[in-house]
C-alpha cells in the first residue's frame, strides 16, 4: 500500500492538513500525521527524514507558517519526493510561509502548493505515487473526470438559466 507522510510543524496546523490526509485516504493510501517542528524538535525531524523511507514513506508532505523551514530541513536528509504546504499566517497572509519554501537552496527541492492547499498537497503526493502505483492512476483519472463532468453540467445549466432571462 502507498503511504505518505503529512508531516506539520504545530498542532494549529492540523486543519490544514486535514484536506491533504482526507484524499489521501479517499484513494485508498496510507496516510501517516504527525507533529514534527524544524525549529523546536530538530532531533526528531532528522530522525524522521533520514529513516522515512526505510518506514516505507513514498512522499512526504509538510506544512509550516512563517519561517516554514520544515520541509527543507526534512528534504535535507532524504531523496524522497517533499511537498511543501504553506500555512497561512496573521503576519503576511502566508505569503513569508510560502516564499520560505519556495526558496529552498540549490539541491534541496521542495515542491510547493499554494497557502492552505491541503487538498492539492494531497492530490500531488497521489500523482507523484501514480507513477508506480496503477490503481491510484486510474482513481486520479476517475476524480478528475467527475471534475470534468460537474463542471460540463454546471455549464449547461448555466446557459439555460441565461437564455430563460
Amino acid at each position: 500500500m502507498a503511504k505518505i507522510a503529512i508531516i506539520m510543524g504545530s498542532k494549529s496546523d492540523l486543519g490544514v492538513v486535514k484536506p491533504a490526509a482526507d484524499i489521501i485516504k479517499s484513494f485508498g493510501a496510507e496516510a501517516v500525521v504527525r507533529v514534527i517542528s524544524a525549529h523546536r524538535t530538530p532531533e526528531e525531524a532528522h530522525e524522521f527524514s533520514a529513516n522515512a523511507e526505510k518506514n516505507g514513506f513514498e512522499v512526504i508532505i509538510c506544512a509550516a507558517g512563517k519561517a516554514a523551514h520544515l520541509g527543507g530541513v526534512i528534504a535535507a536528509n532524504t531523496t524522497l519526493p517533499v511537498i511543501g504546504l504553506p500555512v497561512k499566517t496573521d503576519m503576511m497572509g502566508g505569503l513569508d510561509s510560502l516564499l520560505s519554501i519556495v526558496q529552498m537552496p540549490s539541491g534541496i527541492p521542495v515542491a510547493c502548493v499554494g497557502v492552505n492547499g491541503g487538498e492539492n498537497a494531497g492530490l500531488l503526493a497521489l500523482q507523484i505515487l501514480g507513477v508506480k502505483y496503477p490503481d491510484i492512476a486510474k482513481k486520479l483519472k476517475d476524480y478528475k473526470n467527475n471534475m470534468r463532468e460537474k463542471i460540463n453540467a454546471d455549464d449547461i445549466a448555466v446557459q439555460r438559466e441565461i437564455s430563460q432571462t
